[in-house]
């Protein structure tokens, strides 16, 4: 007599496939859609959408338009669009992205920056030196932590 509605979350078409059952480590680069279903280690970067499946583990930092999170991340998140953390997703590390989702269930455990517009550069255009990105962000970590001392009087 009375149907249960339930919204599935429509996910885009998977045009790069780490299946149920499979262990990667290294680095995807793709201007496609990713899914992950297996386990994977290194760093994900895609122009487009990143799906994280139930079934799993990613140790990754992952850059890309859309993420939806549906399994474990352990790593960062940028999404230049939209993170959407589903009841099963799991995130331990921080994300940047302007729209953040997060279903009743779904756990972030780190800290989430918003901005309207992303001034992060295409996931193409990323210069990987850590060098620049580790001083900057000693350099950020030491003002922060000067500001907070108190003033000697």
């Amino acid at each position: 007599m009375f149907k249960e509605s339930k919204k599935k979350l429509s996910t885009p078409a998977t045009d790069t496939l780490l299946a149920n059952g499979t262990s990667f480590e290294g680095t995807i680069e793709a201007e496609a859609n990713i899914r992950i279903d297996g386990h994977f280690q290194g760093d994900i970067y895609s122009t487009r959408t990143v799906v994280i499946g139930e079934s799993a583990v990613v140790r990754s930092d992952i850059i890309a338009r859309d993420v939806i999170l549906a399994g474990k991340v352990f790593g960062s998140i940028t999404a230049e669009g939209r993170l959407t953390i589903t009841p099963t997703g799991e995130l331990y590390g921080n994300t940047a992205t302007p729209t953040l989702v997060i279903s009743e269930g779904g756990i972030l455990n780190g800290t989430s920056q918003m901005n309207q517009t992303m001034e992060a550069e295409s996931p193409t255009a990323i210069e990987k030196s850590d060098d620049e990105n580790q001083s900057s962000f000693s350099q950020d970590n030491e003002d922060s932590q000067a500001s907070l001392q108190p003033e000697a009087g």
